[in-house]
């Protein structure tokens, strides 16, 4: 059984050096799943809306996965070419 941790911090750490908590400030980010990427000004020119870059995204994904050979379902593991 683990043993319970004490609710401190630790001898280095002080309370006012973390500054204040928000309470729910990521719930909502959380909540829905998503995964934000903040994006250069130069990329966020060529690809204006979140679609754009999906698209774009998709696309590359699709364009690598047709270049490797390998399928969704492959495991990436080619076969021994059998002598004699």
């Amino acid at each position: 059984m683990n043993k319970a941790k004490p609710n401190e911090l630790r001898p280095e750490y002080h309370r006012e050096d973390l500054g204040p908590g928000v309470r729910g400030k990521y719930f909502e980010s959380y909540r829905k799943g998503t995964n934000l990427v903040l994006l250069s000004p130069d990329v966020a020119k060529a690809f204006p809306t979140e679609d754009a870059v999906n698209d774009a995204l998709r696309s590359l994904i699709d364009i690598a996965l047709k270049s490797t050979g390998r399928t969704r379902r492959s495991n990436g593991r080619t076969k021994k070419l059998r002598v004699g």
